[in-house]
């Protein structure tokens, strides 16, 4: 039976860390952290996971904003808020919740966020300096940052040697764990729902990433013995067997066929889910430290 690799323990620990840099940073220079997460409309996930976002800026000692706006706001309202954000250096993270309203273009919104504060790291510099390895001063987005703190708790900081493949290329997720992969020396295989023979590539993964958003799509002899399966989907589906109208999650693999094959996996949930918003913290005391003149710490 695989290893499995514990994201709620491995988030709590990082967040113990952000938490002392945030201590460091006001003992040194007087800052302290400012994440600002603006929100438009009502869709209730949405909240859910602001509110989440909120409660851990808070836990890390942060000062923590919400500007939560009505559904009917307009893009040129949107857009000020957001360059607003831009100018105030207690603000040292601005954060979109997405999707917005269908009636609003949320690239050239995402876009107009300073890079310096772009902690979710989805503009187009931040792209380009995890492109050219550029780790000083760009921000990584923040589901492959962590998906990448589980991957090295399982092999260390050198992949030298390591086949991995990803599955999905997605601009949020596929293509940046692909570069972070490739920065720590893995040799990086990009599939998707084009690749001829998708179970013969995975079968030679040592490193497995799954993100198709297909629940159970990768299955148990997709996995080579011994690999790591990081599972990255999160679906969910009806489970009438826990009571009417009942639901569970499921990840892109088949979780108990290939928990028999490889050497360790993250489950769903519990898994690479609570790395995401911690790795948001981690890039706030980042982008606050280097708005302070100070080495930014890593995590």
């Amino acid at each position: 039976m695989a290893r499995l690799i514990d994201g709620k323990a491995i988030a709590a620990e990082v967040v113990g860390k952000v938490k002392d840099a945030a201590e460091t940073l006001k003992a040194k220079s007087g800052t302290v952290p400012g994440l600002a997460v603006v929100i438009v409309g009502d869709d209730p996930a949405s909240h859910t996971y602001v509110a989440a976002k909120g409660r851990r800026a808070k836990e890390c000692g942060f000062h923590s904003v919400q500007i939560t706006l009505s559904a009917e706001t307009t893009q040129v309202e949107l857009e000020k808020v957001v360059a607003g954000l831009n100018e105030d250096p207690a603000i040292h993270g601005v954060l979109v919740q997405l999707p917005l309203p269908k009636h609003l273009d949320e690239f050239p919104v995402i876009q107009m966020i300073r890079p310096e504060k772009d902690v979710d790291g989805l503009s187009v510099v931040n792209a380009g300096k995890l492109a050219i390895g550029d780790f000083r001063t760009g921000l990584i987005s923040c589901t492959p940052a962590g998906s990448m703190v589980l991957v090295r708790r399982v092999h260390g900081d050198d992949l030298s040697g390591l086949n991995a493949v990803v599955v999905g290329r997605s601009n949020l997720f596929g293509k940046p764990m692909g570069q972070l992969l490739l920065a720590a020396n893995a040799t990086v295989t990009m599939a998707h729902s084009r690749t001829a023979d998708l179970a013969g590539i995975c079968r030679k993964a040592d490193i497995l990433v799954a993100a198709t958003g297909r629940a159970e799509m990768v299955k148990g002899d997709w996995v080579k013995p011994g690999a790591t399966v990081i599972d990255v989907g999160i679906t969910r589906v009806p489970a009438p067997e826990r009571g009417e109208g009942k639901t569970r999650l499921l990840g892109d693999v088949a979780f108990d066929e290939a928990e028999k094959v490889a050497g360790a996996i993250t489950p769903v949930p519990g898994g690479v889910g609570p790395m995401t918003i911690t790795m948001l913290m981690a890039n706030t005391v980042i982008a606050a430290y280097r708005a302070s003149g100070l080495e930014a710490p890593s995590f």
